[in-house]
């Protein structure tokens, strides 16, 4: 049953709302903030020109404490949206993704296993059970093929691609799971593999991310870097960074291997852009350069692109790790679309196409920023919206949920995945107390 809403209840949520789209949009040093700073509505736009010169601060580890969600706390969202427990209990929830029927698949990454919730009356979680058990780190989740009838479920592992054979509905995998992709390279820092299929289901994308966190001791290439640079894509990292910091391409039966982009850190979260088809990546950024280097970033990923890691970052800015080291990738950095604050540690993303919230959210993005650890002032811990407008970003991002942090040095949620539920309302999971929330309208 829907409510009713009174005339003064009315215009105070149209104020409101009137009061959100005034605020300024927060540029240069501005938009450089920490975590009591954020609130929902509060938009920022941070540019390639608005970059700090490298060790402008210290580089600084702060690394947060996951406290117990205190009583009664819940995150916070604009006005005219409400946020509400979906499941809790969970061991430490990573990427969802949602099947066409409505089901909600969870990966559980250090424990190996695949969940599927489903949602009863009143929007909770009535049903849980383990779809699969018994992968290795196990992140991305993708349905294939597109469309109303999937036939798998692929799942990424972080040194492999496996599947599920799939019926709408099924709770359980039918079977055991057939290896797709046999060999993904694995351990170092960036574990987490991201999956996504071309709308014209040819393709199937995977994000990996780099080993280290700026290739310290790659060494020179094997026969040189002038027939590497001739033999390999753009921007190509060698030896223990070989085919890391990339999207890689395969057809959906593993076949086809290829680089698809290079240059991207960690592009934890893939997603397909419904008006243009393209994927888009969700992107951890270097450390070690302080406070304000390197902004993180959500962006469109172009075919042959390089992005920049190791040697460059956000354009032809050097990293003096690497000074002198590759004079001809300068001019050949592609810039991401929307640059995120340093070292929030943007995690998984969507694309919002539901009819639940208002109009001008159609076809933005919705990213979760982890936090940061490479900061003296704690920042991330929330989700952002990417704004769009006729389907190309503008470069600014709105806090959407914040509320996670408790103090500078705890907090008791960490945002890493983003969805769209069937009914259009938007899931969140979060890593520390192993909850999802709901947001709707």
């Amino acid at each position: 049953m829907k409510s009713r809403m009174g005339p003064v209840a009315m215009v105070a949520g149209l104020l409101a709302a009137a009061a959100a789209q005034a605020e300024p949009v927060l540029q240069g040093k501005d938009a450089y903030g920490d975590w009591q700073a954020d609130k929902p509505g509060t938009v920022r736009l941070i540019r390639p020109q608005d970059l700090v010169r490298p060790g402008a601060t210290k580089s600084v580890a702060s690394f947060s404490r996951v406290a117990p969600r205190p009583p009664e706390a819940s995150p916070q969202v604009p006005a005219g949206f409400k946020i509400e427990l979906f499941a809790e209990g969970l061991r430490a929830p990573r990427i969802i993704r949602v099947a066409p029927n409505g089901d909600v698949f969870v990966a559980e990454t250090r424990g190996g296993t695949i969940r599927v919730l489903r949602a009863g009356e009143g929007g909770k979680v009535a049903t849980n059970e383990l779809f699969a058990s018994g992968l290795r780190q196990p992140f991305g989740i993708a349905f294939f093929p597109n469309g109303d009838n999937p036939q798998w479920v692929y799942v990424a592992n972080t040194d492999s691609v496996v599947r599920f054979a799939y019926q709408a509905g099924d709770l359980k995998a039918r079977g055991k799971a057939e290896t797709i992709v046999a060999s993904l390279p694995a351990d170092g820092g960036h574990s987490t593999r991201d999956i996504v299929f071309t709308p014209d289901n040819k393709r199937m994308l995977v994000s990996v991310g780099s080993l280290s966190n700026v290739a310290e001791g790659m060494g020179t290439p094997p026969g040189g870097l002038e027939a590497w640079s001739k033999a390999q894509p753009l921007g190509a990292a060698w030896a223990s960074e070989l085919e890391r910091a990339t999207v890689l391409a395969f057809a959906p039966d593993g076949k086809e291997r290829k680089i698809y982009a290079t240059g991207i850190r960690n592009c934890v979260g893939l997603a397909i852009q419904p008006q243009t088809g393209l994927p888009w990546c969700s992107t951890n950024e270097r450390d070690g350069l302080g406070d304000d280097l390197v902004p993180d970033y959500v962006t469109s990923v172009k075919e042959g692109a390089f992005y920049g890691w190791p040697w460059f970052y956000i354009g032809g800015n050097e990293d003096p790790r690497h000074a002198g080291a590759r004079p001809d990738l300068k001019d050949k950095v592609t810039i991401p679309d929307v640059l995120v604050q340093p070292h929030s540690a943007s995690l998984g993303m969507a694309f919002y196409q539901g009819t639940q919230f208002p109009g001008e959210y159609q076809g933005d993005a919705f990213a979760a920023e982890h936090g940061s650890w490479n900061r003296s002032k704690r920042t991330g811990y929330k989700v952002i919206r990417i704004k769009m407008k006729d389907g190309k970003p503008t470069g600014e991002y709105e806090d959407f949920v914040t509320g996670f942090v408790v103090s500078d040095t705890e907090v008791w949620g960490r945002p890493v995945g983003v969805a769209v539920a069937k009914d259009g309302s938007l899931l969140v999971s979060e890593d520390g107390n192993g909850t999802i929330w709901r947001v709707t309208h």
